[in-house]
């Protein structure tokens, strides 16, 4: 087997992730802080400045799904049994939202249930979406290839922690966009509610940077063993400055930059997840190439993908240039 090409593979599908939780994620954001304001014109504004880009947004989540099962079917058939009680709520939790988005406006003035639908969506996806994540982090029971576990495996303290800190962090991410993209009311409610999730994030960040290495010896070897802890010390001083900056930048009034802050934390924390568990793709026993499916199959969609990736960054890129700049309150593009 060519062995870089499992490696292009991960890569493609590390960025179709990165790309989701970062662009899915701010609109999932704004849905988990609906409940926290009643006034109906800023949910109306809140709900507009997402509505050009939350379908184009979800498109990255079906490329990481899809490069997983025809580039590494083998780790798709031991993820999917192990969380199918998550991955189905998370999947239920994105149609809910989806449906608010196109009934909520039709159903005025009596879309209460939209709200509730768009809110609760929002909010179940987020959570189990980390709680996905936490259960992949602690491992999964993998005996000749095949999961070997329960269907409730992955519900534990630490995976409802990381569910949790998913659903701060996007709060996060969809109160930055706020500050960046809307003004008035709506900017200064999503102001006030940026630096206290901030916090949450990073207190977060810190709890699971401890907790992982603490319950899994692998992932302590890795950041504390020498020569990789002279390596890697970075990445945690990084996440802390970018902390700051981001406060900093909220309490003097930036607009764009708190978003941009908020993306590099994801990222970093991203990079951290990326950092202790390579090469493993289902962690703590089969790596890339354990699970990689026939060179030529790989070869095939890597093909399709290479004339499909420029059309979905173009089109992702072109839908934001025509919708940037800050929404006038009341304006909106349903």
């Amino acid at each position: 087997m060519e062995w870089y090409l499992p490696v292009i593979w991960a890569g493609l599908i590390g960025t179709a992730v990165a790309m989701y939780v970062i662009l899915d994620g701010f609109d999932l954001g704004i849905g988990i802080l609906f409940p926290f304001t009643r006034k109906e014109a800023e949910r109306d504004t809140m709900m507009n400045s997402v509505a050009p880009f939350w379908d184009g947004n979800e498109t990255w989540l079906v490329l990481g799904g899809g490069g997983l099962w025809v580039a590494f079917p083998t780790a798709y058939a031991v993820i999917m049994p192990a969380f199918y009680l998550p991955v189905i709520g998370m999947l239920l939790g994105l149609v809910l939202r989806g449906v608010s988005f196109e009934f909520r406006w039709v159903a005025k003035p009596g879309h209460r249930l939209w709200d509730v639908a768009f809110a609760g969506g929002s909010i179940v996806a987020a959570f189990l979406q980390g709680t996905i994540l936490g259960g992949l982090l602690q491992g999964v029971a993998v005996e000749n290839r095949q999961y070997a576990g329960g269907p409730l495996d992955w519900l534990t303290p630490f995976s409802l922690f990381v569910g949790l800190a998913v659903v701060a962090g996007y709060a996060l991410l969809g109160a930055t966009w706020l500050v960046m993209r809307t003004s008035g009311p709506t900017a200064d409610f999503a102001r006030r509610a940026a630096s206290p999730l901030l916090v949450a994030v990073l207190a977060a960040m810190a709890v699971v940077s401890l907790w992982t290495p603490v319950a899994v010896e692998r992932i302590a070897e890795r950041w504390f063993g020498t020569p990789n802890i002279y390596f890697l010390w970075p990445v945690p001083l990084l996440a802390a400055l970018t902390g700051f900056a981001t406060w900093h930048w909220l309490r003097s009034g930036r607009h764009g930059l708190p978003f941009a802050g908020a993306i590099v934390l994801f990222l970093l924390g991203y990079a951290g997840l990326v950092i202790s568990n390579v090469p493993y793709l289902v962690p703590p026993t089969l790596t890339f190439w354990d699970t990689a499916a026939a060179p030529a199959s790989q070869v095939f969609f890597l093909v399709g993908t290479v004339f499909l990736l420029p059309l979905v960054l173009g089109y992702t890129a072109f839908v934001y240039w025509v919708f940037r700049g800050k929404m006038a309150e009341g304006e909106g593009y349903h």
